[in-house]
Order: C-alpha cells, then structure tokens, then sequence
C-alpha cells in the first residue's frame, strides 16, 4: 500500500511545462503508454464516492489499483500484480470496496488510453503531463480527449511539492474540476443529501451524519486489512452516529433501528479493538520491568495467546463486514442522510436549537453523577459510575458535532478519567483470568501479580482524582 500526495491541474491543448530546473535537478522526460481498464457497478457507486479501481498495462507501475477515499489525512493507493483476465477483479480488492458495492457485481465502465510524459523534480517530485483518451462503456459509448498534469510527491517534504505547483500555475495550469480522470469522464452524481434549509438545525446535523458516514466507509478498508488504528476509528465513527442520533431525536426523528444496528457494528468491532488495547498495554508494562520481576512464560501469554484471539476477532470483523446486515445498515444510513425524517426542531436556528440539546446532555451527566454518588453498594456504585462516564462520552460527542469546543472538553475529561479507572478494572479481571490459566499449567504466576497491583494502583488514582477533576469541570 502506498499514501498518494498529489495535485492535480487541467491545461489547454497547447500548455508548455515550464522550466522546473530551478528547483532541483531535472530527470527525464521519459513517455509511456498507458491504457486502463476501471471497474465498478453498473451505477458507478465507487465513482460516487471517491474509489477508483484499475488494472493498468503500461508505464512504471503496471497491475492492478485500487485507490481510495482520504483516511487520516492522505489518499490510499493498493497495488496488486497485474492478472491475464481482464473480467475477474483479483478477490482482495474486490473485498475491499464491499461497503461500497453491497453485492453488486463490478463491471468494466471505461477505459483510459494516457500518453504520459515524466518528468521528476529535484529527486522529489513527479511532473506527469497527460494526453487522454478516455472510453465511457453503456448503452452508447462515448469518447472523450482531454489533457492534464500532475504534481506528485515521491520523496522529500511537501514543500517542493507546492513550489512546483506555484510554476506549474503560473504557466496557466488550473486546479483539476474533477478528483481524478474517472470522475472527469463518468461524472458521477454524488451521494444524496437531504436539502435542508441553511442555517437550520437540521443543515447540521444531517452534514454531522453525512461526515460520520463518509468517516465509517473510508475506515472499512483499512478495517478488513488490520491497519494501526482503523478498527479504533471505525467504532468511533459508529459510535457518533449512534450519540449523535439518540441527542438530535428531535431534529432527526425515527431512527431507533438504525442506532441498534450501530449498537451490533460496535460489538463487532469492539472486541478486536479491546483486545488490541489491552495486549499493548500488558506489553508496555512487561517492557518497564525489571528482568528479574518477569518469570514463566508470561509474555507468550499476554502476547501472542492473545495476538491469536485478536486475529480471530478481526476474523469476525471480515465475516460480519462482508454479511447482508452490514450492507442493510449502509444502506439505511445512506437513505437517512438523503431522505431523514425531519422532527419539529428540524427547521429552528441551529445556534439556539442545538446548543440547548447539548446543554441537556451535560445536565444528563451532573444528574447521573448525583445518582452514583448515592450508591453505597461498591459494584453498584461502580456501575452507575460506568454510566457517568457513558452520558459524558455522549455529551462530548453531542457537543463535538455542533462545535461547542469547551463544553466537548469538560465532558472528555470526565470520560477519560474515568476511562482509565475502567481500563484499570478490566486490565484486573483479564489478568485474573490468564493468571488462572497459567496456574493450572503449573507456571510461575507471580509476574501476573506484579501488573495487577500496577492495573490496580493506576485505577485507584484515577478514582482519587475524579472529585478534582469534577470540580474543575462544574466551574469552567
């Protein structure tokens, strides 16, 4: 996989590329020919959303392509070897645009015939300078010629990157109208949105969805491939249509299906994700050890025996990913952002209408907090503290999605006090388990001891710093 940083321009027939020799050594032009071949459904929904999938002949870098969306800030390229068929797209990329294709069969919808001329800048940056022909496939093909070039960054900083963009521009280049060549020839529509008045409770909530929605697509991929943190942000993602969909009730009404099905997403990726958490915690701790506090084969059971019980939860993640549910739940969430069924606050000034529904969630956390601090019964008491930090982590997401910075923060640092005395607690019980295991294996359990009082010590500090921080939270 390769994180793709670009720009791309559109030029007339007759632009010159200028002189690029004053910012760095001038390799090349080298030309290739390079004929594409893109993949999609017969509605273009990859097009629709940003996806592009290829199997190129020609030029450095022949094989199959599959681009997606921006996730964490850059655009993802994955690049296969290139196969004899032209009909069959390799399974592992066909299986990384499933959220997009919810089994709709890929079809070939045009071809891309590129005369490319290279020219790389300064050992940095690629100057692609594009005469195209491009094939629409449907009832009644059509062709169209056109010419562009791009600015690509091989190597080095982005710096370089802008400068060749400033020239580039200069010589009357114009920032691209379409994301990519695909685009450019199909112009595909966008997904629906809801027209909403501007200005309304409704423009921003119903824009909230729609950011979350494209936020839990764009991590599906990088998801089924286990990549450092994609399965934390996708749960988020879920996680902030569902609290986004419980405080604006008002605005957007008739969701409960939806916020169940969220529920199940979450579960499923919850379980990886914890476990994921959790063995690079114990790793942390075992690292700090002093060698000789570390005995029996602890670090195999913390590590790999739970590395294995990871991959099986990731497995599970593939399985429930690629099912008939998920697709549904797409589905419902994309009709929810282009049809929502508005609620009587749907039409009021969203600074007033908003702010008011993310100042009731805040008041949902004092009130939950008055109630747990009426618990006496220790396991009682420490659920209705779960549920202080629940109503937090909804207040902040709540506060998140219209902006009300100050107010996310107050609720986040509840939650993530409380998080780590949570942590702490389940850190206890997972090593209390393994501990077992290891015990009736007749191994050395003492190291287990040792990261017990250390989940236990950073637990009750947490619980001792909770009444500060509250206190600071009630008068910011």
């Amino acid at each position: 996989m390769s994180i793709e940083i670009e720009d791309k321009f559109d030029v007339p027939g007759d632009y010159e590329v200028p002189d690029l020799s004053k910012l760095g050594e001038v390799v090349g032009p080298r030309s290739h020919q390079l004929v594409a071949l893109y993949y999609d459904t017969a509605d273009l929904r990859l097009a629709a959303r940003g996806v592009t999938l290829r199997r190129r002949r020609g030029g450095a870098d022949p094989g199959w392509h599959l681009k997606l969306p921006k996730a964490k800030g850059a655009r993802q390229e994955i690049r296969l070897p290139l196969t004899r068929s032209t009909k069959v797209v390799p399974a592992e990329l066909a299986e990384l645009v499933q959220a997009y294709t919810r089994g709709a069969e890929l079809r070939i919808v045009a071809e891309l015939d590129t005369r490319r001329t290279v020219t790389l800048v300064g050992g940095g940056v690629e100057v692609a300078d594009d005469r195209v022909k491009g094939t629409a496939f449907g009832d009644q093909p059509r062709i169209e010629r056109w010419r562009e070039v791009e600015a690509e960054l091989i190597d080095g900083d982005e710096e370089l990157l802008a400068k060749v963009g400033k020239r580039l521009r200069k010589a009357g280049a114009v920032p691209a109208g379409s994301a990519s060549k695909l685009a450019r020839l199909l112009e595909p529509a966008p997904p629906a949105r809801a027209p909403v008045e501007p200005g309304s409770a409704a423009e921003v909530v119903v824009n909230y969805l729609a950011d979350q929605v494209a936020a839990l697509l764009a991590q599906d991929p990088r998801t089924r491939r286990a990549e450092e943190d994609a399965v934390h942000q996708m749960r988020v993602a879920s996680r902030r249509l569902r609290s986004a969909l419980k405080a604006f009730k008002s605005v957007v009404q008739d969701t409960g299906a939806v916020q169940d099905e969220l529920k199940w997403l979450g579960a499923v990726l919850g379980e990886a994700r914890d476990l994921e958490v959790i063995r690079a915690r114990f790793a942390g701790h075992l690292r700090r050890l002093d060698p000789e506090l570390v005995t029996g084969p602890i670090q195999v059971r913390l590590g790999d025996d739970l590395g294995k019980r990871e991959e099986e939860a990731y497995g599970a993640i593939r399985a429930a990913l690629s099912g008939e549910r998920y697709f549904a739940l797409l589905d419902a969430l994309d009709r929810l952002v282009a049809e929502p069924s508005l609620g009587k606050a749907a039409g009021r000034p969203a600074d007033t209408a908003l702010a008011a529904i993310a100042d009731k969630n805040w008041q949902r956390v004092t009130k939950t907090y008055d109630h747990a601090q009426a618990v006496t019964d220790p396991g009682e008491h420490e659920t209705a503290m779960h549920d202080v930090r629940k109503a937090a982590k909804r207040a902040r997401y709540t506060a998140e999605a219209i902006g009300m910075g100050k107010l996310a923060k107050r609720a986040e640092a509840v939650q993530e006090t409380l998080g780590i005395h949570q942590d702490g607690v389940v850190a206890q019980e997972t090593l209390a388990k393994e501990a077992e295991s290891a015990r009736q294996a007749g191994e050395d359990t003492f190291t287990y001891g040792v990261l017990v009082g250390i989940e236990r010590a950073a637990a009750e500090r947490a619980h001792a710093d909770f009444p500060e921080v509250w206190a600071k939270v009630q008068i910011e």
